[in-house]
């Protein structure tokens, strides 16, 4: 028995890392392709949304057919729709295409990864639930970062990276089958659409403060990879040291994830978050008085990486420990749901403060944003209801 829960645990997690691989693959690549055919930043910026609005479109959509056909069923679909738009990034390059093949790729993940993350909690024991999110936001972050390598592959051939990566994602696809479908535990609420939106103002009511840090992770991660090159370059740091600094969040974060999963389950999610969200306030804050010197930055991005790159982890940990089981499903929902309009709302309202106020506004702006949720978190005192409703 406990060799299957183990076989079904790691092909989870490895299907959710070659979504993070995937997704790491192609932000940078369609922005050097467009770069290279002349297309606007504008544009550029325009294209990626695509994934986000799929996730936010997918996202109330979801439920209904995780309670009626099971975990496996999503997965393979989720996966399916991912690797078939990878494919036909290679037939044909038009901007418009490549917007819809980007939304269909958010709807695809996203069914992935609500699948992955509530089968996960679903039949994760509570003394391991931390170090269960631990290692799924680990594997997603390391997929992650390797995507940008494939970005190698275009100087060879523009198609040969998103037929790479399509081969790739169908050889862990095919794993899924080897796992035996199971449905997330029911309640006597039918299921609907209307029946999801009522699981949702549930899930806020319950565990609101737990979907914090989700919306907070998303407004950070994008405004550190969209919003602080442009910043670092109008304060006279050169590209290649930018090139540095950006990966060195994500090296912190997968250094510190699983320890920090680890020290949830030991020390309880609420003081873990808060006192990673302080640590992570002071580190911004020290880049902001550091904007010049690329060293400083560095050290202040990895240490920052170290303790806030696994928020988002962190709060679906915090969100089950809150959460009846059966609210599940709509929780892992709505994670994803604030963190897409954090994705979204970041890197539109960095620009702004970069471009209107001077000085260190950029890193203050995210300094203040995980005060204040730092501030919520203490001042929210939320137990966890019976497990049995």
């Amino acid at each position: 028995m406990m060799t299957r829960e183990r076989m079904r645990f790691w092909i989870l997690v490895m299907m959710i890392s070659v979504s993070g691989f995937s997704q790491g693959m192609l932000l940078p690549l369609i922005s050097i392709i467009f770069e290279k055919d002349g297309i606007g930043s504008s544009l550029n910026g325009l294209n990626a949304t695509g994934l986000y609005i799929g996730v936010l479109f997918a996202s109330p959509l979801m439920e209904a057919p995780l309670r009626k056909f099971g975990y496996k069923p999503l997965i393979l679909t989720g996966g399916f729709t991912v690797i078939l738009s990878l494919f036909l990034f290679s037939a044909w390059k038009s901007f418009w295409f490549w917007f819809v093949l980007r939304l269909l790729i958010g709807i695809g993940d996203h069914m992935l990864n609500f699948s992955t993350q509530t089968w996960i909690t679903s039949f994760s024991q509570k003394g391991r639930l931390g170090r269960n999110i631990a290692i799924y936001g680990l594997f997603f972050s390391l997929g992650f970062a390797a995507g940008p390598a494939m970005t190698r592959l275009v100087e060879v051939n523009e198609k040969l990276p998103f037929l790479a990566t399509s081969l790739i994602s169908l050889m862990i696809w095919l794993m899924v089958f080897l796992l035996k479908n199971e449905h997330p535990e029911s309640d006597l609420e039918s299921v609907s659409f209307l029946s999801t939106f009522r699981r949702f103002g549930k899930v806020w009511k319950y565990a609101w403060v737990a979907l914090l840090p989700p919306l907070g992770y998303g407004f950070m991660e994008s405004s550190l990879n969209s919003s602080f090159p442009i910043f670092a370059l109008r304060n006279g740091i050169d590209v290649n040291a930018v090139s540095l600094i950006i990966p060195a969040f994500s090296i912190g974060s997968i250094v510190f994830q699983l320890p920090l999963g680890i020290l949830s389950d030991r020390f309880g999610r609420r003081n873990t978050l808060i006192t990673v969200l302080l640590i992570g306030c002071a580190c911004f804050t020290a880049a902001a008085f550091s904007k010049s010197s690329s060293v400083a930055l560095f050290i202040c991005f990895f240490i920052a990486g170290m303790a806030v790159g696994s928020t988002f982890s962190l709060g679906i940990s915090y969100m089950s420990d809150l959460l009846p089981r059966n609210l599940f499903p709509a929780g892992n929902i709505m994670c994803g749901i604030l963190f897409s309009m954090g994705s979204m709302a970041g890197p539109y309202l960095c620009g702004l403060v970069i471009e209107w106020f001077k000085g260190p506004s950029f890193f203050m702006l995210i300094s203040l944003l995980l005060l204040g949720l730092a501030g919520a978190i203490v001042f929210c005192k939320r137990e966890a209801p019976s497990r049995t409703h």
